[in-house]
């Protein structure tokens, strides 16, 4: 076990708002063991963004861990050239050109569909009926499951995070994760001949076409669907609510002062959709007096590494004025998210500018209030919306 000073933690509190806890973390010990994670963690963002890259030291190799055994072995659980082999298979899906030249069309398309069935209804639940809703579409497409229903998307990809992220062993938990994953398995199974035999952009149909093994397919769809749904629906969501409660922000917005992109960058370094990313000790290392070894756990926190006193002045605060770009939402090594190009793609060019264009006076539902969840994975628990 690491001799780093120990921590302790309400998870209840935690799980409600994680932040005053890192933020005495990073005040009193910023690397600290928690015991009610039975995990070591970082909490400042300069040493996140150093050890990160020591994948040597830091392993992202769990066989193992929650997402090993419960998803299969997918290239954010591997390192060097394994991690980069399979990363290099899935490129043709999510390279800047392919967001540019095809999922934005695709992307557009699906907003403006939803748009046109919400816009006269005059409110929903804009996490459910517009954030989530598009992410399972446009998650639809780009993993090759065309035949789900985005509802399931959502479902599953929920499912697999609150499995993953079950540091307690909460049966319950565990076995909706294995009813996923053995769902997305038959998805897999019944496309598999649509895109051997009329091969696309897809996931699914580039990592067959570069000759991967069906576990890594497998694993790899699965981990797109666990990240890939959550992450952008959580920013959809929570930047929209942010706009909202901060309407001297959003005047910023709103006369052209500040881009949807930097609307993008300041929303996932204040609330970062993806709190943290586990690695496992792999050889004894000293760092900062902290010792390690093996088999420790240490879990790097990004939503505190983005809230870093000492890079970000009052980071409690959602401030477009701010130089986001010290963040590190999407990570700072070598498994920096595969999928960051299509994440901006989707909620900066499509999902905010369609939204506040088709409904200029939004508005939340006085009568709600709005509830914000999780620390690995953080985002709204519902948002409605009024207009008209």
């Amino acid at each position: 076990m690491s001799n780093a000073p120990e921590f302790s933690v309400d998870m209840d509190d935690f799980w409600r708002d994680p932040y005053p806890a890192l933020a005495r973390m990073r005040a009193t010990a910023p690397i600290a063991f928690v015991p009610q994670l039975g995990a070591t963690l970082f909490t400042k963002r300069d040493d996140i963004f150093v050890c990160e890259k020591q994948t040597e030291i830091f392993s992202s190799h769990q066989p193992e861990g929650l997402m090993t055994t419960l998803m299969g072995e997918n290239l954010m659980r591997k390192d060097g050239d394994a991690h980069m082999a399979e990363r290099k298979a899935i490129f043709p899906t999510i390279s800047p050109k392919t967001v540019r030249d095809h999922w934005k069309a695709c992307f557009q398309a699906d907003a403006d569909a939803i748009l046109d069935e919400l816009v006269p209804l005059g409110r929903a639940d804009l996490l459910r009926d517009y954030a989530m809703r598009l992410s399972g579409e446009a998650l639809k497409r780009m993993t090759g499951l065309t035949d789900a229903h985005w509802s399931e998307m959502d479902s599953w990809s929920q499912d697999m995070i609150d499995g993953i992220a079950n540091y307690i062993g909460d049966p319950e938990v565990e076995a909706r994760c294995k009813r996923a994953t053995a769902n997305i398995d038959a998805a897999i199974d019944a496309m598999v001949p649509v895109v051997t035999d009329r091969p696309d952009y897809s996931m699914l149909s580039v990592m067959l076409q570069a000759g991967l093994p069906m576990d890594s397919v497998r694993a790899n769809v699965k981990l797109a669907i666990s990240g890939g749904q959550n992450e952008p629906r959580d920013a959809i969501s929570g930047t929209i609510w942010a706009l909202l409660t901060h309407p001297d922000q959003f005047k910023r917005v709103k006369s052209g002062d500040v881009s949807w992109a930097q609307v993008f960058e300041e929303y996932v370094r204040w609330i970062a959709p993806i709190g943290m990313s586990p690695r496992q000790i792999a050889r004894r290392h000293s760092f900062k007096d902290i010792e390690l070894a093996p088999p420790d756990r240490v879990f790097f926190m990004f939503g505190s590494a983005n809230r870093d006193e000492d890079h970000f002045a009052d980071a409690g605060r959602f401030d477009l004025s701010r130089d986001a770009s010290k963040h590190i939402a999407f990570g700072a090594g070598p498994h920096f998210c595969a999928g960051a190009w299509a994440s901006k793609c989707m909620i900066s060019d499509v999902a905010l500018p369609s939204l506040f264009r088709r409904i200029p006076n939004l508005r939340l539902d006085p009568d709600e209030e709005v509830r914000v969840g999780g620390w690995a994975f953080r985002g709204l628990l519902n948002l409605t919306g009024v207009w008209n």
